[in-house]
């Protein structure tokens, strides 16, 4: 797949990141995260009732509907900004979804309006879907491991390396196309495709 075709997919991760980090936010990340973490498990159990709700509509009409769209959207968007924060893919602390989400954090998902979808795929999404959730959760454990080392250098040199940052962003680029495609914001399977905006 090419670099353009990367681009078409509905779910395209944008990075503006710098690589600089704040020693002292880079110490504490974790604990400055815990609202984050509340916040996102409450907003989380809204999440499984919209794709529950959305997994009907979408199988009766063929699409998502905007409503739960956009929340679900929202809500990946959200879930993005912590992940790259806690991940030290980014440096901003991010804003809270339904409150003050920010429209230019660094590492931003950007995801297409909602498009028609087979009722076939939309039935079976889950099952379609274990094996790039298995790759997910490999790459996440990588990503881990990555953000320790991350960690150890951004805390001495106020800097993550651009190598780490950009495995970081191909994780969680792949993490949110897999959970865009389970919540039915896609059609389009997970890629792994390194394409991203800049």
């Amino acid at each position: 797949m090419t670099a353009a075709a990367a681009a078409d997919h509905p779910v395209r991760l944008r990075i503006t990141d710098d690589l600089q980090r704040t020693r002292l936010t880079v110490f504490f990340r974790v604990l400055l995260a815990i609202p984050h973490f509340l916040w996102q498990a409450l907003l989380g159990i809204l999440a499984v009732v919209a794709i529950v709700v959305n997994w009907f509509a979408t199988l009766i009409a063929g699409q998502s509907p905007e409503w739960s769209h956009a929340y679900l959207a929202g809500y990946l968007r959200y879930a993005t900004h912590v992940s790259a924060y806690v991940f030290l893919l980014a440096d901003p602390y991010p804003g809270f979804y339904l409150i003050n989400l920010k429209e230019d954090y660094p590492i931003d998902v950007e995801i297409a309006a909602p498009e028609p979808q087979g009722r076939l795929t939309v039935a079976f999404r889950l099952i379609l879907a274990i094996p790039a959730i298995i790759v997910t959760q490999i790459l996440r454990n990588l990503s881990s491991v990555l953000a320790f080392f991350s960690w150890w250098i951004a805390l001495f040199t106020a800097r993550v390396p651009e190598g780490i940052r950009n495995f970081g962003a191909f994780a969680l680029r792949y993490e949110t196309q897999t959970y865009a495609y389970l919540g039915l914001l896609t059609a389009r399977y997970p890629s792994f495709n390194v394409g991203v905006t800049s």
